[in-house]
């Protein structure tokens, strides 16, 4: 509310967000520059989709009223992430850089390690050397594998994961722990569920299926359209986020680590997925049913009573609302009609 932002501007607190030019990271740093936060983003503008988005989001970013520091550079470039934190002084540190997409990560596993464990090793450094009160990073639900136990809990087994993309963020988590326990660094894990709204990702399903729909293009659905995903507006993650924020886990005689699900706790078939699309831009869909993809899985649904008991998080946008508001987006974005 209102005494928030007037204490947040007045101590001014710094925040460092990775993968600002991403599309959680654009949004939640959109967030905090009206919420008054000072915002250090970094980006490397990785090719794996159309860096023009990523630079029209930094566009957008920048036209926010309050203090953006943007630059553009890589994590793995440890001397050059050094110089920029000694600038920065970041209080928190909101971790959202990496190489997504479980599909791409089994086709070069060797980027993946690169950019989501060794570059989340050279973070954790700098938050030890610049003792952060608080570091919040980007779990998935991926984690999860082919768990049979419906909803997904934090505390299930997570042993055996299915893809390379789901193994480097379990190692995230794993790394965040020992940070958290020998150098009391405050750390939050969260584990995003199926994230989809406008600026969002171009290899991820709304984004495939509405283009599709447009062109008059056929959709492949993995097995056959029976996939279930728990949908997650981008408001509603970014809520979560900023409650999630401004309050790091404190010590009680353990590491100051949590991990939470993020999710909407509402899953929906892939096919009726289509048929909101289908609704909403009022064309039919052209589909082509597929069998299940290697590294994928059936279901995801998150447990998030975790994260509405600690910080009364409330998704409140349901998935018609959220697809129209995307579709509104898009249309506005690539000039359909």
């Amino acid at each position: 509310g209102y005494w928030t932002k007037l204490c947040v501007i007045w101590k001014r607190v710094n925040v460092l967000v990775t993968g600002a030019a991403g599309f959680i990271g654009f949004h939640i740093s959109k967030r905090l520059l009206q919420s008054g936060y000072r915002v250090y983003g970094l980006d490397n503008f990785s090719s794996f989709y159309d860096v023009c988005l990523k630079r029209d989001r930094l566009k957008e970013l920048e036209g926010v009223p309050g203090e953006l520091n943007f630059e553009e550079l890589d994590l793995l470039d440890t001397d050059a992430l050094s110089s920029f934190l000694k600038v920065a002084k970041p209080d928190c540190i909101i971790h959202l850089a990496a190489q997504a997409n479980v599909r791409y990560s089994i086709e070069h596993p060797v980027d993946v390690i690169n950019n989501n464990i060794l570059s989340f090793m050279h973070l954790l450094e700098q938050a030890r050397l610049f003792s952060v009160g608080h570091l919040v990073y980007a779990s998935s639900s991926s984690v999860y594998g082919n768990n049979k136990d419906i909803p997904f809990k934090t505390t299930d087994n997570v042993d055996y994961p299915v893809s390379m993309y789901a193994a480097s963020k379990k190692s995230n988590e794993l790394m965040a722990h020992v940070y958290s326990s020998l150098y009391n660094i405050p750390s939050t894990g969260l584990r995003f569920f199926t994230v989809y709204g406008p600026w969002g990702r171009p290899d991820m399903s709304t984004f495939l299926f509405s283009k599709a729909i447009f062109e008059g293009k056929p959709i492949k659905l993995f097995n056959y359209g029976r996939h279930r995903r728990d949908f997650t507006y981008i408001n509603d993650v970014v809520e979560g986020l900023v409650k999630v924020l401004n309050q790091p886990p404190e010590r009680n005689g353990q590491a100051p680590y949590a991990l939470y699900n993020i999710g909407n706790n509402k899953p929906i078939e892939l096919l009726d997925f289509v048929h909101v699309l289908e609704d909403i831009i009022g064309k039919k869909a052209i589909t082509e049913g597929v069998p299940m993809q290697p590294g994928d899985v059936a279901e995801t649904y998150a447990d998030i009573n975790d994260l509405v008991s600690n910080f009364d998080y409330q998704p409140s946008t349901n998935i018609q609302s959220g697809i129209k508001k995307f579709v509104t987006w898009y249309k506005a974005y690539y000039g359909y009609k």
